[in-house]
């Protein structure tokens, strides 16, 4: 990623100061710490107060030192998620500047049948007036490579949009 990227990811995120920070390991690490003293206790309650008591307590303990750490982790996680938003956001405006959209590659590794499609209603479109041109053949290229389809593949789309274009005829 350039510097000019970087410097557009940071100021959206100053607004929110929404990087993962000392703050949430230290949530993280400390609810921990709680969870572990607090089955140690739950499992060797000691003789300092009644057994059963210290049990409820150390069970308390171990809940808070769970949530506390839960809290850390479920910020960290937001902070990331914000991050990525801002990043694809900024490679989807800066697209049409020729940088990959990282949104249409995840669309096409989720969805390889609708892209398929595309590519089969790109190909009965060049299809329809019974030729191919250069033209057309490189924007089919072009479309087969960014979509990730075999050579294999497209040619055997290229026979079925073929015989529905002249079908249709």
């Amino acid at each position: 990623m350039d510097d000019q990227t970087e410097l557009l990811i940071e100021q959206r995120l100053s607004v929110f100061s929404d990087e993962p920070d000392l703050n949430d390991w230290f949530e993280v690490m400390c609810g921990a710490a709680m969870a572990v003293l607090g089955l140690f206790h739950l499992i060797t309650p000691g003789e300092l107060v009644d057994p059963d008591l210290m049990r409820w307590f150390a069970a308390a303990v171990v809940a808070a030192g769970a949530v506390w750490s839960g809290h850390g982790l479920k910020d960290m996680a937001v902070k990331e998620m914000r991050r990525s938003a801002a990043m694809m956001e900024l490679s989807a405006s800066s697209s049409s500047s020729g940088s990959v959209d990282h949104g249409l590659i995840r669309d096409v590794l989720l969805n390889p049948d609708a892209y398929k499609e595309f590519l089969t209603t790109a190909y009965e479109e060049a299809w329809e007036d019974g030729i191919i041109t250069e033209d057309e053949l490189a924007d089919l290229k072009r479309f087969q490579s960014a979509l990730g389809i075999s050579d294999e593949d497209a040619e055997n789309i290229s026979k079925k949009a073929k015989k529905a274009s002249s079908s249709e005829e």
